[in-house]
């Protein structure tokens, strides 16, 4: 992410803790920094261990509360894969996007593809919705453990 950006969203972050009467501590400005600057769904765990690398004194409440805040101010979007973890991706930076996972390795695979919005949009027209946003999770195994699965075979 360009350095540019992060400052514009670390703006966004105190503009929106201020507005909601929260403070603006160092604790919260690293966790966001070390945040933006990693791609990908990070867990709270993750992004904890990631953190402490540079603060060793942050604990993971602090982590978990601050992503919850970067969630609600629209600067993280949390994501659900269904393996009981929660996750979380930058939000700001990316166009929409679905998810393939994959059951066995958990490896995931962002997708855009205009054929599927245009499917979902003409779906809720001809039942009366308008669409204001979704996700989509599609589940199955990935290229690798079919693999597996077919060298296990022979």
């Amino acid at each position: 992410m360009r350095e540019e950006t992060i400052r514009e969203q670390e703006e966004s972050f105190k503009e929106y803790l201020g507005r909601n009467g929260l403070k603006v501590t160092p604790q919260r400005m690293r966790i966001l920094d070390v945040f933006l600057r990693r791609r990908g769904h990070l867990t709270s765990e993750e992004l904890h261990n990631l953190a402490r690398q540079e603060d060793p004194s942050l604990g993971q409440a602090t982590v978990y509360r601050t992503l919850k805040l970067l969630a609600d101010s629209g600067l993280a979007r949390e994501v659900d894969f269904s393996d009981g973890a929660v996750r979380y991706e930058r939000a700001a930076d990316q166009e929409h996007h679905d998810h393939l996972i994959c059951e066995r390795c958990r490896r995931t695979v962002e997708v855009a593809d205009e054929r599927i919005e245009r499917l979902q949009e003409e779906l809720a027209r001809e039942h009366g919705f308008l669409l204001t946003g979704h996700s989509m999770y599609l589940y199955g195994l990935c290229p690798a453990c079919r693999a597996e699965d077919d060298e296990s075979r022979e």
